[in-house]
């Protein structure tokens, strides 16, 4: 058992205290200790990484209590890939707030987001429903601070109706978790998955219902329509380095159906294909609103939120497909929209700040920096987009591909091929009239304000569109591994057995 696979949720959960208790009056130092403990956590994500990587599940029992009557935190290829995506988006996410000065901007910026680094850690780890709840409800209160740092009553009226919705969801999980409790008596997800296999046929109606109720509790934390109308406000107020690491929290959702439906409601498992009937035409939809939002939106944060809504309409559906190859497909296409929705609100912010219009969609004079930030803005278009050389276009053709044999594939080609054209007319729009249609005025382009840093928050989102070209350069070993993956999902029991094996017997003289 390696005590490494705790520190994911350990090193943030005492850096959070230890800045707000003894840095809370030095930036300085909570800027130095949030980079460090980032950098650390990125370490530790690609350690454990390359100890999945050979196909072993690693078990690590809190307090040596043996599962399922102790708490157990879970490695497998799965849990490892979302934990180096989180590290990886966190570093430029922070390096951006401090570029930016955002963190600068209201108090205890660094403390909550070590917080929400260590909720969301958590939840890719557990093997423990009620666990993964309970990391739930850290993101929610860390990203409800995060929400609304910086003040503003358009941000704070949009935390509040961020945080209604999601305890509406958490409550609901709690009805989910009671039902499925009453039904098994445990939580543990690989015992669960050995009591559903096993239910009698007359219990098959309430185990059913509990899948559904959980399949919505994800399905609010997935922006999957109609659970989806908290995002595209949350987003568009938030501040740009909150929002660009809000890109993985709606991934936190795709996690959970991922595991519990490959899991403990497996197609084999008394459920059968209930969930993929809902979750497949629910995701397409998600697509379609989230297109219209795009085409339709009048500012540019409006713009980068329903794209993220988009994006995890294509997400969803690859998974509502519910087979291997769909599911690899769907794995690559979540790494890759995590790092193109994050650059994607990093420029937005940049565009906001140099124009005196801000994020509005309309003709203005030129900003600072036009060239560069317009190359950025490109960059990370037709990556949300599709389009190729980047990685969107690939994650989509391995969508596309994986639905060629299903029954679905008229839907889901239509869908992605018909919303991928109007997000490229979108964009162009966009483009157009916050950089092209700005020189035609033929005045100047002004100097940035003396003092302003640019270095960073320019190197942050550099960096992230830097990934997105290194996941197309290196799409066939990252494919390989994300194949052997969703292989991994499918064959359940080799997770079982790991987390339920018998305790070692002491040796001797102990």
């Amino acid at each position: 058992m390696s005590h490494w696979i705790v520190a994911p949720i350990v090193l943030p959960a005492l850096l959070a205290p230890f800045i707000v208790l003894a840095l809370r009056r030095d930036l300085v130092l909570q800027r130095v200790f949030s980079v460090a403990g980032t950098l650390a956590l990125g370490g530790i994500a690609a350690a454990l990484v390359a100890a999945a990587a050979g196909g072993g599940i690693e078990v690590y029992a809190l307090g040596d209590w043996p599962a399922p009557f102790g708490i157990v935190l879970v490695l497998d290829r799965l849990s490892a890939l979302m934990v180096l995506l989180t590290a990886l988006l966190a570093l430029a996410v922070v390096l951006y707030a401090i570029g930016s000065g955002w963190d600068a901007r209201g108090r205890h910026f660094h403390a909550l987001f070590q917080f929400q680094l260590m909720g969301v850690c958590g939840a890719f780890l557990t093997g423990d429903i009620f666990n993964l709840f309970v990391f739930f409800e850290v993101l929610l209160i860390a990203s409800y601070g995060l929400m609304i740092h910086g003040g503003g009553e358009r941000r704070l009226r949009a935390g509040v109706q961020y945080v209604l919705f999601n305890l509406a969801g958490s409550t609901l999980f709690l009805f989910a978790l009671g039902t499925v409790y009453a039904l098994t008596g445990t939580l543990n997800m690989a015992d669960l998955a050995v009591r559903v296999a096993s239910l009698p046929a007359g219990e098959d109606a309430l185990i059913r219902v509990a899948a559904v109720l959980l399949l919505l509790v994800f399905a609010v934390k997935a922006a999957l329509v109609p659970l989806h109308f908290w995002m595209p406000g949350t987003y568009a107020a938030a501040p740009a380095p909150v929002a660009a690491l809000f890109a993985i929290l709606s991934k936190v959702g795709a996690y959970a159906i991922l595991r519990v439906y490959t899991l403990v409601f497996g197609p084999e498992a008394v459920t059968g294909a209930l969930v993929a009937d809902v979750l497949l035409p629910a995701a397409l939809v998600t697509l379609v609103v989230g297109t219209i939002g795009v085409m339709g939106a009048r500012q540019a944060g409006m713009l980068a939120a329903f794209a993220g809504v988009a994006s995890m309409g294509t997400l969803l559906a690859a998974i509502g497909l519910f087979t291997q190859q769909a599911t690899a497909a769907a794995l690559f296409y979540l790494v890759h929209s995590t790092f193109a929705t994050a650059a994607l609100f990093l420029v937005v912010d940049m565009v906001e700040s140099r124009r005196p219009e801000g994020g509005r969609l309309e003709v203005a004079p030129p900003m600072a920096q036009s060239g560069l930030v317009a190359a950025m803005f490109f960059a990370a278009a037709i990556a949300v987009a599709g389009m190729p050389p980047l990685s969107g276009f690939l994650g989509k053709l391995l969508v596309l591909d994986a639905a060629r044999m299903s029954a679905a594939m008229v839907p889901v080609w239509a869908t992605v091929l018909a919303t991928s054209l109007v997000a490229v007319v979108a964009f162009s729009r966009a483009g157009s009239l916050l950089f092209w249609k700005a020189h035609e005025s033929g005045a100047e382009v002004p100097d940035l304000p003396s003092g302003r840093a640019t270095a960073l928050p320019v190197a942050a989102a550099l960096g992230l569109i830097g990934a997105l070209a290194g996941l197309t350069v290196l799409a066939g070993p990252v494919s390989a591994y994300l194949g052997d993956t969703a292989a991994q999902l499918y064959a359940p029991q080799a997770y079982i057995e790991a987390v339920l094996a018998p305790a070692a017997p002491p040796a001797a003289g102990e």
